[in-house]
């Protein structure tokens, strides 16, 4: 009962760290700096206007890194958590979760801090190639980070609950009772006292020595 406990809590503290990530992500998406908002008094100059989309950048990637951290506290190392009973199939499509989920998480992380910190240029100009630009975001990254935030946390839950399920079922046959083994006494063979023998005289041959 605790155990169902823990992993409810676990679930819905995950589940909610990954939505709030999900929400500032696609927030951050609507604050983000456009290119008509950017001002160039000069050729040589870009003026940023002040912008709520980097907090949010920075709060979902917080938050989905917590939630990472989270999973896989509660998880353990997943390579060592397959048991003999435990069913291939299960234990694959855990380790593929896995796999996958940290490939989204660090994707979504580096696109929240990328965006993050496109949206705190306030200074001067970028040249490139004798040509000065001004950089903004492109439409799209902190919503892409969105949807790659949840779609790891979603995955980490799956691979834990799947981890988790199949550590139960392990416990369950491991508490199944043993049949008790035979001994084998090893000792000199003990027989019981056999009465004697008579023979009747008529089955020998008697023979008298003078």
């Amino acid at each position: 009962m605790e155990e169902r406990r823990n992993v409810i809590l676990v679930c819905s503290v995950v589940g909610f760290l990954g939505l709030l990530s999900a929400a500032t992500g696609f927030a951050a998406e609507a604050k983000r700096i456009k290119v008509d908002q950017v001002q160039s008094p000069s050729p040589e100059e870009c003026i940023y206007p002040r912008s709520p989309a980097l907090g949010l950048g920075l709060t979902a990637a917080a938050t989905l890194m917590i939630a990472q951290i989270i999973i896989n506290v509660a998880t353990r190392c997943v390579c060592c958590r397959k048991g003999p009973h435990q069913s291939n199939s299960n234990w694959t499509a855990a380790l593929v979760c896995f796999i996958v989920s940290w490939f989204t998480f660090v994707i979504a992380f580096l696109l929240l801090l990328t965006g993050a910190a496109l949206n705190d240029e306030h200074g001067e100009e970028n040249l490139y190639y004798t040509n000065y630009y001004c950089y903004v975001v492109k439409p799209g990254v902190f919503a892409g980070a969105a949807v790659l935030s949840l779609a790891s946390v979603i995955l980490g839950i799956i691979y834990y609950l799947t981890l988790n399920s199949a550590n139960n079922s392990n416990n369950a046959w491991g508490g199944a009772p043993v049949p008790p083994q035979s001994h084998i006494a090893m000792a000199q063979p003990q027989f019981p006292p056999q009465d004697p023998l008579f023979v009747h005289e008529d089955t020998y041959m008697r023979r008298q020595f003078t």
